[in-house]
């Protein structure tokens, strides 16, 4: 089994924001894929569904995004997952729009959702896909990042969405990250 957890925050004024670019990713995935998001368990709503015969699990946790980890450990624990069963997306304001980057590990960088699963995991060693944002240019990061992407970054969102759903498939059909990092890095 594979779970695939996409950052963001819950509620209708959050919905299109940078911020939720990661449960933008699990919308899009499972649209391709005829996956409903449609249960809630331990803190977060759920789907799951076959894709070449691997069972996998979309999870968006509604914990809000500073306490992701707090609904993302209980399920790994009960679905007996280990950790390189696992890839998160989220935003990054440190890539452009439209780009994509692929982690096997690292810092949380400063993004709370990512600090919240650190210290939930205990450990930073976790399968990632950051999604860029851009960085704000005239207003403060927490007005940027809980605010809607402009009009021309549309297309380039669009685009890393695909890229997040291709990578994501390849990963499921048994591509191993690291060879991954390397062909959408």
């Amino acid at each position: 089994m594979k779970m695939i957890v996409g950052l963001g925050n819950v509620g209708v004024k959050y919905e299109g924001t940078r911020h939720n670019t990661g449960f933008m990713a699990i919308d899009q995935f499972a649209k391709d894929h005829q996956i409903e998001v449609n249960q809630h368990k331990m803190e977060a709503d759920l789907g799951s569904g076959f894709i070449d015969g691997e069972k996998v699990l979309l999870v968006k946790p509604t914990t809000y995004m500073n306490e992701s980890g707090r609904a993302v450990r209980p399920l790994m624990a009960f679905y007996q997952l280990d950790l390189e069963d696992i890839v998160v997306v989220y935003d990054d304001m440190d890539l452009h729009v439209g780009r994509i980057r692929l982690r096997t590990h690292g810092s949380a960088g400063g993004h709370n959702g990512i600090k919240s699963l650190i210290a939930h995991l205990k450990t930073d060693q976790f399968n990632r896909i950051k999604i860029g944002t851009d960085h704000p240019k005239h207003e403060s990061v927490v007005k940027y990042v809980l605010s809607q992407f402009s009009l021309e970054q549309q297309g380039p969102l669009v685009e890393a969405l695909d890229h997040t759903t291709q990578a994501l498939d390849e990963w499921i059909a048994g591509a191993d990250f690291p060879t991954l990092e390397n062909r959408f890095n």
